[in-house]
């Protein structure tokens, strides 16, 4: 009897083994090559016999790069290709992007080894591929997974964009805003050897115009780190992993950590479970522009950014005084701010770093600077009509604070239970200041000093900005409380502690972290490496602005550091400080390009010093340029890729403000004189058979009145500033749509709407009246009348084109408030998990 099983299992088990060739081999019928997906731009094929990929230009049917996947398992790589078997699925699905073509590869039979499940989805308008690598344990016993590869090409051409390589121009994005910061290299010019990204990476070659782009799509657990390997001028290899933070950390804040402190992330993969990378998203095309675009639209429909209807401007401590800041000079530029500068909307007021005791301890204020305590001082800036802001670096702990003093055990550790050092507040080669570790996020003693500290921020000290820094330093593997948490997945829990913490109404601003990560928890995130006052300060950020152009309102509010424009020098920093004062031209560089970044809009001057000079002064106190920051929209770098081997870099910037009227930004980064001639059809896409009028914003002068192009020189370390109209569209007023209930009762809060529509002119400030005395001038403001009444509202909106438009609506209010202690009525607060938008609230561009 036992026979007669053995001997039919065996029969079986051939069965199936043929019938699973022959599904495999039918899976890929009719095309030798394998399964196809194929869009208007881009196409992928899949080669059934190793299970590879390759991505292929539609139109001429060329492949532009040919991949495996891969994984490293307990410390050693497999590839896709090493796999005996490899099955194929083709079919629709629909995902969180929308409808798409999915093949899946799975590739199986590799003996004692995890399956590796390949996933590749093609969705169009706009098109793209998404690849996804999952590693499925089958192999019935425990394993390690280090790093999942979604990308791994080699061969003769590993990218063919239809030109010489060495004519490639590569763009790869950092590990945070300044580690470090971008350059845009041609390809032979690659730092030994090799151009690595983090998140994403575009190439562009200068011969085709053809471009290709790779970005994340999700940063959940791991980093995604792009390579391009180069051999002289050209690519001989390239890959793409999901990976721990150990690789960045190295070069950073573990730069000289002892190397029990330099953990490789290593996550455990139990028998029958699945670990997946990061998803890929792969595009192709003649616009590289548009494929960044719609890269962040990606991302904003993905990770629900939290949106900013009214741009922050201000004033901040830092470029002024670094860590000299004290309580009297902090209230002598609120001051100034107030009286000057706040009713053209300067009213935010950020103390930078200095006010606190040690990092770690931001509740504890320096008393040698700040005698009276930081909750008095914010709130005489409070009362001042100005909004309190304040630095910190959340997840560093100082070596001097009160958690490392009390609670080493609230600490990352390594192998040995001891806290990892992770850099020093200073760094000097031969006396570093300060060592620092970092906060474990998922300790609950630390998740409630996270508490303890915003709140005070926020609830007691009135504050209503809070910068978030250095979680790129902060951002370590190692041994947490909750096992087997990756940095990046520590982040994403300690700000969510800290949203919670102070509530949904305070500016949460990113500064020093991996990109993506932040986004949905965060409202302004910085761009570029820090600002200053010097010219060169100016030009090493104008790179990591234009680059990043696209992440503005689709990540988070654009933060592009401070502009500075007065003759202030800061002899004893060195490197951002400067020695000499800013020429005019220079100030002028510094302020336009904070404008085009259509975010944040700071000052980072001495306000005395600054007023003092009434042509600085005028350079922020400039309509124009305060109308493209209110606007919120970044502009757009013409040549990002494209640019003149004489500028060195991107310098050519367009912002379509309305139909009616766009601004030309135009830099010389040089030391030499640059000529430019632009014609506004060809080289900018606007209307050139038209009579435009062009006027010169920082001269004040019309330039001409019927121009279809324009011809000028710059001198070195100076901007043109050009605002075009359109002249056949005339000037008019915003279409405002406003929405008041028609009654409500006295003591509830009411939210009013004012909806632009997008196609019409854009506006740039509103004001409520609400008929009982009290205005606002949010976009869409919350409301309690006090008694009943019949209220007649208006709104006066003011638009891009000079031309307002007003709006009435009448409110009957009802009922009284109730002033009797009822304790059925008592209701305890519930802390929200989870951020919402109110009813009023959309996005700029729906």
């Amino acid at each position: 009897m036992s026979y007669f099983w053995k001997a039919r299992g065996a029969f079986l088990l051939i069965f199936l083994s043929a019938f699973g060739s022959l599904w495999c081999r039918r899976s890929s019928a009719q095309d030798k090559a394998g399964e196809t997906l194929q869009a208007r731009t881009i196409g992928v094929r899949i080669e059934p016999s190793n299970g590879s990929y390759t991505i292929f230009d539609p139109m001429s049917k060329k492949p532009i790069l040919h991949a495996a996947v891969a994984a490293e398992i307990d410390n050693h790589w497999i590839k896709s290709t090493e796999y005996p078997q490899h099955f194929i699925q083709h079919d629709g699905t629909t995902d969180d992007l929308g409808a798409a073509d999915s093949i899946t590869i799975s590739n199986h039979g590799l003996q004692g080894q995890p399956d590796l499940i390949c996933s590749l989805r093609l969705h169009s308008n706009p098109d793209f591929v998404t690849v996804t690598v999952q590693v499925k344990n089958a192999s019935g016993k425990a394993t390690t997974v280090q790093a999942i590869r979604s990308l791994e090409a080699g061969g003769s051409r590993v990218v063919d964009l239809g030109g010489n390589d060495a004519l490639d121009r590569v763009l790869s994005d950092s590990f945070s805003e300044d580690r470090p910061g971008i350059v845009i290299h041609d390809l032979p010019d690659a730092r030994n050897g090799m151009h690595r990204a983090v998140g994403s990476q575009l190439l562009y070659n200068r011969d085709s115009k053809r471009s290709l782009f790779l970005g994340t799509l999700s940063s959940e657990k791991f980093l995604t780190v792009l390579r391009l390997h180069i051999d002289k001028d050209h690519i001989s290899s390239y890959e793409v992993d999901s990976i721990g933070t150990t690789e960045l950390e190295k070069e950073n804040s573990l730069q000289d950590a002892a190397p029990e402190d330099q953990i490789e992330l290593k996550l455990p993969l139990a028998p029958g479970t699945e670990i997946s990378s990061e998803r890929l998203l792969i595009s192709t095309g003649t616009n590289y522009l548009d494929q960044l675009e719609n890269y962040g639209r990606l991302i904003r429909q993905l990770h629900h950014p939290r949106v900013i209807t009214r741009t922050p401007a201000g004033w901040w401590s830092w470029t002024a005084y670094y860590f000299g800041l004290n309580q009297g000079t902090a209230l002598t530029n609120a001051t100034w701010l107030a009286e000057n500068l706040k009713d053209l909307g300067f009213n935010f007021f950020h103390i930078d770093e200095g006010y606190q005791y040690a990092r770690g301890e931001y509740t504890t204020p320096d008393v040698a600077l700040f005698p009276d305590g930081m909750r008095a001082l914010e709130r005489k800036i409070a009362s001042l009509g100005l909004t309190p802001g304040v630095w910190t670096a959340p997840f560093e702990v100082s070596e001097r604070s009160w958690v490392y003093d009390n609670h080493k055990d609230w600490l990352v550790h390594n192998a040995a239970g001891q806290p990892i050092h992770a850099g020093w507040v200073i760094h000097r080669e031969k006396q570093p200041l300060d060592r620092l570790y970092v906060l474990d996020t998922t300790n609950p003693g630390a998740q409630q000093y996270l508490r303890k500290t915003y709140s005070t921020l926020a609830k007691d000290w009135g504050v209503r900005y809070i910068k978030l820094d250095f979680m790129d330093d902060s951002a370590i593997e190692g041994y947490y409380y909750k096992p087997n948490t990756t940095a990046l997945e520590a982040q994403r829990i300690g700000l969510q502690v800290i949203r919670e913490a102070v509530g949904e109404h305070v500016l949460l601003d990113k500064d020093g972290s991996p990109m993506l990560n932040p986004v949905g928890l965060v409202d302004t995130g910085r761009i570029s490496v820090d600002t200053g006052h010097k010219f060169a300060a100016s030009k090493e950020a104008a790179p990591g602005i234009a680059a990043r152009y696209f992440m503005n309102q689709n990540y988070y509010l654009a933060d592009p550091d401070a502009f500075t424009v007065s003759r202030q020098t800061v002899a004893d920093q060195d490197w951002h400080g400067g020695i000499k004062p800013l020429t005019l031209d220079e100030a002028k560089v510094s302020i336009a390009l904070a404008a085009i970044a259509g975010g944040m809009y700071e000052i980072g001057d001495d306000l005395p010093t600054l007023g003092a000079d009434s042509d600085r002064l005028a350079l922020v106190k400039n309509q124009d340029l305060l109308n493209m920051t209110r606007l919120g929209r970044s502009s757009r770098p013409l040549d990002l890729m494209s640019y003149a081997p004489d500028d060195g870099m991107p310098s050519i910037f367009l912002l379509a403000e309305s139909k009616r009227q766009s601004m030309l930004a135009v830099f010389n980064w040089t030391e030499n004189p640059r000529q430019h001639k632009l014609d506004f059809a060809s080289d900018l896409g606007l209307p050139g058979h038209e009579p435009n009028q062009v006027f010169d914003v920082f001269e004040s002068r019309q330039v001409g009145a019927d121009l279809n192009s324009i011809d000028f020189t710059l001198s070195p370390h100076s901007v043109a500033l050009f605002k075009i109209i359109h002249g056949l569209i005339p000037a008019a007023a915003p279409t405002i749509a406003m929405k008041v209930p028609d009654d409500s009762q006295a003591g509830n809060t009411i939210e009013f709407c004012a909806h632009a529509d997008p196609g019409g002119v854009p506006p740039i400030a509103y004001r409520w009246e609400f008929g009982d005395g009290a205005t606002s001038s949010d976009q869409n403001p919350e409301h309690a009348y006090t008694h009943a009444g019949d209220f007649t509202i208006k709104l006066h909106v003011d638009g891009l084109d000079g031309i307002p438009v007003e709006k009435i609506s009448q409110i009957k209010v009802g009922g009284n408030i109730e002033t009797r202690f009822v304790p059925a009525n008592k209701k305890r607060s519930v802390v929200a998990s989870e951020s919402t938008l109110g009813a009023c609230q959309t996005r700029r561009d729906q």
